[in-house]
């Protein structure tokens, strides 16, 4: 049995799977909020004993962790904890465990998706030999890019989110300087993020939209979202058009780094739940716009990946190439 685990900052996702082919059958899973507990070995065992689960019965753990991993030992953003694979292994009783960068996981579950788990925005013209790459955007911007070696997609971590915040035109050159301003350097997640939608309605609105005052600001992007997408607010709705341009002008930039003609994926918790956004022209013009690179970038399939368990699939896909 393996044992897959997602670990974010709010919630983590915890899953009991069976090695099967490519992709591992899943045989439980249950969500926990992070922070209700101590630790993440306190986590597995309030799991392992609601599944009733003996910790020898599992052969292999794998988590995801939202935060570098070095060395096997990940330090999350949002969370007090540092977890250790070595730790995990003395405190749990589960003989081998390993620890990943939450979109590296999620990167190990892309070549096991379904095609009903992706929504196509780009058809291109798919090279079973190519590279790959994924962008994810929740509560930060996650990238990776998957290597073919060998007839198979490696996947390589990065903390690509956190670099510099390029601009193609004046509204976005007028963007860069106002991020600039607040917080003295402008990276891709203060734009590609769920915050990332507060600073463009700040930008967008001069500071005045009323939405700014709401008193959950954890609920603001999706309001804002979802106003700029039944078009009822002129500032969500540029806010949104300005989403989709940086978002579809950084995928292009990631695809042309690897040269992903295997694919372009966008993961996380946002393209999924605003799919429209990322269909109307913003999204593909900004990500083919790169002259003279537009043709190769118009071969690149792209699509978005709708299935939300994809980082506990891909940590149970590792899990499954250890067993």
């Amino acid at each position: 049995m393996l044992l897959a685990g997602d670990l974010g900052g709010t919630k983590t996702q915890l899953g009991l799977f069976r090695p099967a082919g490519g992709r591992p059958e899943l045989l439980d899973v249950r969500e926990y909020a992070t922070l209700d507990h101590p630790s993440l070995s306190s986590m597995i065992g309030t799991f392992l004993a609601a599944t009733g689960v003996r910790p020898q019965e599992v052969s292999v753990a794998c988590v995801g962790v939202a935060g570098p991993n070095i060395k096997q030992v990940a330090r999350l953003t949002n969370v007090p904890w540092a977890i250790d694979g070595r730790e995990l292994m003395a405190t749990t009783g589960i003989p081998r465990v390993w620890i990943l960068n939450d979109v590296e996981a999620m990167a190990y579950g892309v070549p096991a998706l379904r095609p009903d788990e992706l929504r196509v925005l780009q058809t291109g013209e798919f090279n079973a030999d190519g590279n790959a790459c994924l962008m994810a955007a929740g509560t930060g911007l996650g990238q990776a890019i998957l290597v073919r070696q060998h007839g198979r997609l490696v996947p390589s971590p990065s903390e690509g989110g956190h670099a510099d915040l390029g601009a193609r035109t004046p509204r976005e050159i007028a963007l860069l300087q106002f991020l600039t301003a607040r917080y003295g350097r402008a990276s891709y997640e203060h734009v590609l993020s769920g915050k990332g939608f507060i600073n463009l309605l700040r930008f967008v609105s001069d500071d005045t939209s009323p939405l700014l005052n709401v008193g959950d600001q954890d609920e603001l992007p999706a309001l804002i979202t979802a106003r700029g997408l039944d078009g009822s607010d002129p500032h969500c709705v540029e806010a949104v058009h300005l989403f989709a341009a940086i978002y579809g002008a950084a995928a292009g930039n990631l695809g042309l780094q690897c040269v992903a003609t295997g694919g372009v994926y966008l993961g996380g918790g946002i393209p999924s739940k605003i799919l429209t956004a990322f269909e109307t022209p913003h999204f593909l013009e900004a990500f083919r716009s790169k002259a003279p690179m537009t043709g190769l970038l118009e071969r690149m399939p792209v699509a978005i990946v709708l299935n939300r368990q994809t980082g506990l699939l891909g940590a149970a896909v590792y899990a499954a190439s250890l067993a």
